[in-house]
């Protein structure tokens, strides 16, 4: 199973303009860009994907902890699947902070739910993200 989320912004917290400007050029207009930088209200949602199927999405609006990572998503989702696909059944995720903590690791073993080891940072070997870049 192949799982991430992702953060949706409602609003913008950098009221800033950044400049980008090729060697040579002195802040032309067309060198201005608007950028939106991630903060204030936002929603969460996680995805996950095994062979022909996939994960209903959760979709939250706080953070994602270690705490909230074992009881939704590792307990109310994963363990589904895993229970289905038996002792073929490996699981992997993007090794953000919140997927590291100890008791997201203490759950993962008690529910004998194999995970597959990633580098970090390598979103370009995740399927998942291949298949939302596909959709876009």
């Amino acid at each position: 199973m192949f799982s991430d989320e992702s953060r949706f912004s409602l609003q913008s917290d950098s009221c800033q303009t950044l400049i980008w400007r090729a060697p040579g050029t002195r802040y032309h207009q067309k060198n201005t860009i608007e950028r939106h930088r991630y903060g204030g209200a936002a929603w969460l949602v996680w995805g996950g994907i095994i062979l022909v199927s996939r994960a209903n999405l959760h979709v939250q609006s706080v953070t994602m902890t270690g705490h909230i990572y074992r009881d939704v998503i590792l307990e109310q989702h994963v363990h589904l699947f895993r229970g289905t696909m038996g002792t073929e059944f490996l699981f992997m995720d993007d090794n953000a902070r919140s997927h590291r903590e100890n008791i997201v690791d203490e759950c993962l073993q008690a529910e004998d739910i194999p995970c597959m080891d990633w580098p970090a940072y390598s979103p370009d070997l995740n399927p998942i993200e291949i298949c939302l870049a596909d959709e876009l």
